[in-house]
């Protein structure tokens, strides 16, 4: 496991749909040691930090073997490091293998694993596709937000390494599943909510959704 790239972009003003937005989802890959702070990588900002950033989205990295599958379903589009925002273009920590609560060594930062990425319009903005949320969604390929435990160094180059694994065994994938199906199994729910680290907002949304069923199922 391998970081392929490391990749920071501030804020910036972009026109989409007659709409002057504001966002730090352009990333651009740097060189060289950069340092992993509590809230975000040295050179990298957020917009609209109500939805993006903040402790439980410090750093977000997405798994470099999804670009294949993207370069096939966007054959148009020319696609490089960080183009999903990413902070982290990895190589091993594909959605279904990583757990929310693992706790990760990437170069010399500690990092944990709190959920995966839900995507806002901001997504159809970078690649001026308004059927991007959809299409993002539906492939599962979520890429995953870390909060930092300890702060250090990473670069193109810096191993990645699981340290502790959540013993929930809820991996971004069932978080995904969790999202996007309503039929999801009522045990992967209730699994979910012991899951310290999973953001408290999670938590809320499950314990919403678990009201919900038993509303439906006593109709």
């Amino acid at each position: 496991m391998q970081i392929i790239s490391v990749n920071v972009g501030l804020p910036r003003d972009v026109t989409y749909r007659g709409t002057t937005v504001r966002t730090g989802i352009f990333k651009e890959p740097v060189e060289g040691e950069v340092s992993v702070r509590t809230l975000n990588l040295d050179g990298d900002r957020q917009a609209d930090l109500t939805v993006h950033g903040g402790a439980d989205k410090a750093v977000y990295a997405y798994p470099a073997e999804h670009y294949a599958y993207w370069r096939e379903q966007l054959p148009d589009t020319e696609l490089s490091w960080g183009n999903f925002g990413e902070n982290l273009t990895v190589t091993g920590l594909r959605e279904d293998a990583v757990f929310i609560g693992d706790r990760l060594r990437l170069g010399s930062a500690v990092l944990e694993v709190t959920q995966p990425r839900m995507p806002c319009y901001k997504l159809a903005m970078r690649f001026r596709r308004d059927e991007m949320i959809k299409r993002f969604l539906a492939s599962r390929r979520s890429g995953l937000y870390f909060r930092v435990l300890e702060e250090g160094e990473v670069s193109a180059g810096s191993s990645v390494e699981i340290l502790t694994r959540d013993p929930n065994q809820i991996s971004v994938a069932d978080m995904i599943t969790i999202y996007v199906d309503r039929a999801a199994p009522p045990e992967l729910l209730n699994r979910a909510l012991h899951v310290d680290a999973l953001p408290e907002s999670w938590k809320a949304w499950l314990r919403r959704r678990s009201a919900a069923r038993v509303v439906e199922s006593s109709r």
